[in-house]
């Protein structure tokens, strides 16, 4: 099996299109095959050097590593042979309509309460005809001739999948400017890159109509096909890498999600199974089944996805986030704060508790309850029972328990009202902070 995954270096990567290549990856890895990244960035006008750098980031940061690579701006001279054998085919047609006959002729067609099918007019010019046309400037567009059978494919999501020909428009593969169109770049990469599997979003399923026609015309092997729902923000409306919506740089550097909370939530995003957490892409091989995507238009939830983030946080092991972290913070630190975390920037505040300074806290009516506490620490070393010996002491000597003893001294040692148990915190804080936030001072 060999997939790819062929974004347009026009834009930032956004969740969706992150959907289509976890699922291209995972589809590849679990059969033992290879994962193509192809930059398809034959749109001159707004593909950049910038976003090809850009996606490459993303799908490194992803885990989403590709097997192989290609860039169809370095392919145009196999564009250019694939032009020349449909034109000596006489699948290639020279059209010479401008963009506003085309739309009159669209307009009319609708008012008829006829499909906006081209006519294949440029069908009937002589040589002549066509001369001139080009004496006027005119510059020809050229079409790939359709036949009007029944184009079939068996989908891997949507089942069998039907088209006739002849209610399908043969679309432009050459531009006016002498360009190749995605439609024909697209099938000439996918056959000289020997791809067996194309799986993409569901509005290319026209285009799939017309391109298996187009495979068979270049002799080559059509692909298996799987067209996904598109995924949905959560206000019900599309993403488009160009708004920026929900664009991968965002969502790592502005809403601090770890890859692998977005990797295990669009894994399963879409099927009816519930959503796993796993700590790597390779893990998420074994939850894939391309037979559980539905027809449903999924949503993409970041609420969920908050939630799936800390779980992944949860279960995170010191060495893949060590790097991340300020110097100094140390594993046992981290077992103790993960627990806690909701994203990895949080874990710098239970870091600056532990090992800097702190404003402790202190309501007036607990002030002698916390003098009191910095005179009944137990000595050093401390250990995890230390808490436990604290807290006996105090409850027998003051007649506090529950949320009354243990609040005000949880807010003087740590300047907040939740977090981690202090059986494990507390030594991590030490003597020296403690005490001296139980008497009020910063420390």
């Amino acid at each position: 099996m060999k997939v790819r995954f062929a974004p347009s270096p026009t834009g930032r990567l956004h969740a969706g299109n992150a959907r289509i290549a976890v699922l291209n990856w995972l589809m590849a890895k679990k059969a033992g095959g290879t994962f193509l990244l192809r930059l398809d960035d034959t749109d001159t006008e707004r593909s950049t050097d910038e976003y090809a750098e850009a996606i490459q980031q993303d799908l490194t940061w992803l885990g989403l590593t590709w097997d192989e690579f290609a860039v169809q701006s370095h392919r145009m001279d196999r564009y250019d042979l694939a032009v020349e054998k449909l034109k000596a085919d006489g699948r290639l047609y020279p059209c010479y309509e401008t963009a506003d006959e085309l739309g009159l002729k669209r307009k009319i067609a609708l008012q008829a309460g006829r499909p906006p099918i081209y006519d294949r007019e440029a069908l009937k010019l002589s040589a002549a005809d066509r001369a001139k046309y080009e004496a006027e400037g005119r510059k020809a567009h050229w079409r790939f001739k359709l036949d009007h059978s029944v184009i079939e494919w068996e989908d891997l999501v949507r089942g069998p999948c039907h088209f006739e020909g002849q209610n399908l428009s043969d679309p432009v593969l050459i531009r006016e400017d002498g360009r190749p169109l995605y439609t024909l770049t697209s099938c000439v990469d996918d056959l000289e890159l020997e791809v067996t599997h194309v799986l993409r979003g569901e509005d290319h399923v026209s285009n799939t109509a017309v391109q298996v026609q187009l495979f068979e015309a270049l002799g080559g092997q059509v692909p298996s096909f799987a067209h996904i729902s598109l995924m949905v923000g959560a206000d019900g409306q599309g993403l488009s890498k160009r708004l920026g919506s929900l664009s991968l740089g965002s969502l790592r550097d502005e809403e601090g999600i770890e890859p692998m909370a977005l990797n295990s939530y669009l894994a399963r995003l879409g099927t009816p199974d519930p959503i796993e957490v796993r700590q790597s892409p390779k893990e998420l091989t074994e939850l894939f089944d391309i037979s559980r995507f539905g027809r449903a238009t999924p949503r993409f939830d970041p609420v969920e996805l908050g939630h799936l983030n800390a779980k992944v946080l949860h279960g995170a092991d010191f060495a893949t986030v060590q790097s991340r972290l300020p110097d100094g913070f140390d594993e046992e630190l981290w077992d103790v704060v993960r627990p806690n975390l909701e994203k990895l920037a949080d874990a710098r505040s239970w870091f600056d508790i532990c090992r800097g300074a702190v404003k402790p806290e202190i309501l007036a009516e607990d002030a002698e309850f916390l003098a009191l506490a910095a005179e009944r620490l137990p000595p050093a070393p401390w250990h995890k029972g230390t808490w436990k010996e604290l807290t006996t002491v105090l409850k027998d000597e003051t007649g506090r328990k529950g949320k009354q003893l243990f609040l005000p001294l949880r807010k003087a040692l740590t300047g907040q009202d939740h977090g981690p148990e202090l059986a494990d915190l507390l030594p991590l804080i030490g003597p020296a902070h403690a005490a001296a936030r139980l008497q009020g001072k910063t420390a």
